[in-house]
């Protein structure tokens, strides 16, 4: 027992000295290639199995000879193994650079494409994140070019409408001015209604900024989706009787939902704006509302002939008009686009999808428990 504890004691403290030598030679090339420190592991392996070894036999007093052998194939295994290692810490180095390059390429191109061949497990899953991160990136940079484009276009829009109004009511003014006007108390009814076009674009772009934003200002409550839809035909009525076209909400059910009132009742009003107007004389626009699951849906349905389905998944999008707008003379498509962005601060979704004759839009809430 004695003996086996000595060899012990020997073969720790020869290896505990080679590990110690190795840790500081790990410490100081740190910063090298992952070559340079499996080499050094590989060198720190052998050598101190090579120590634990000598040091046995020297201490067993072995014969000269017997002692030449043991070194032989200490020293014989310590070449193998740290050529191995070379070998190993050049195939890992290049794939590190080619993941390197292709990283690079990344940052270049805007794409990255995993190198191909064997890699091992950790550079493995290194690229598979860098692919997934550059997917995502490409999906951030379509959606960042796709609102520039709309922001361009919103722009454009708003310069030739706000100037449409503008110039009417420098002409009118410099009429009023001169004493030309015929009229005054028409050219004032008329400027006034310039104003009130004016204020409302206005309005609509600062709602449409803070919701943007993120701050739109929300203060939900607990209420009846029939008692929302109320306030809103109730509110849109004129407007259907001076465009000759009946509104029915026959189809609410009296289910409760969290919302603010407000910003709702600008949803509706909003659709139904839109509905009424696309909508011919004699038609009708039918307001219902049902619970689903764990959802409450409101959908307008109009008259308008329905939506090219083309311009379906742009709809909603800031400015969006189509080949025929869906607002009033003068407005800049920016109903739709406050819909879905206040819907979707309630956390829930507007859609849009064509019916015979004409085109339903359906908003779609949690339901309040």
């Amino acid at each position: 027992m004695r003996d086996v504890l000595l060899i012990a004691l020997y073969s720790f403290l020869g290896a505990a000295a080679a590990g110690l030598l190795g840790a500081l030679a790990l410490r100081a090339l740190r910063h090298r290639s992952v070559a340079v420190s499996l080499t050094v592991v590989a060198v720190v392996s052998v050598v101190a199995m090579l120590a634990g070894t000598l040091a046995v036999a020297r201490a067993m007093f072995l014969s000269p000879h017997d002692l030449t052998v043991v070194t032989t194939v200490c020293a014989t295994a310590a070449v193998v193994s740290l050529a191995t290692a070379l070998l190993l810490g050049r195939w890992v180095v290049a794939r590190s650079a080619a993941l390197t390059r292709a990283a690079r390429s990344f940052g270049d191109e805007g794409r990255f494409a995993a190198p191909g061949g064997g890699a091992t497990a950790e550079l493995a899953a290194l690229g598979r994140e860098l692919a997934a991160t550059s997917g995502k990136l490409a999906r951030s940079r379509e959606r960042e070019q796709a609102l520039e484009a709309s922001r361009r276009e919103l722009v454009a829009w708003i310069s030739h409408d706000l100037r449409t109004p503008l110039a009417g009511l420098r002409a009118m003014s410099e009429a009023l001015e001169d004493g030309v006007a015929e009229d005054p108390p028409r050219y004032l009814r008329r400027m006034r209604q310039d104003v009130e076009r004016l204020d409302a674009m206005v309005g609509d772009l600062f709602e449409l900024s803070r919701i943007h934003a993120g701050a739109l200002p929300l203060h939900p409550s607990r209420m009846s989706v029939y008692d929302l839809v109320d306030d809103a035909l109730a509110g849109a009525g004129p407007l259907a009787r001076e465009h000759g076209v009946a509104l029915t909400g026959e189809g609410v059910e009296a289910v409760p939902v969290e919302v603010d009132g407000k910003e709702m009742t600008r949803v509706l009003g909003n659709l139904l704006v839109n509905a009424i107007r696309r909508t011919p004389a004699d038609g009708t626009v039918a307001v219902a509302a049902r619970r689903e699951a764990d959802t409450v849906v409101l959908s307008v349905t109009d008259g308008c002939g329905g939506i090219p389905e083309s311009d379906l998944p742009r709809v909603f999008d800031t400015g969006w008009r189509g080949s025929e707008a869906r607002t009033q003379p003068g407005g800049a498509g920016l109903g739709l686009a406050i819909v879905r962005g206040i819907v979707e601060a309630h956390a829930g979704r507007a859609t849009v999808s064509n019916v015979p004759g004409g085109c339903r839009f359906e908003v779609i809430l949690p339901a309040a428990p």
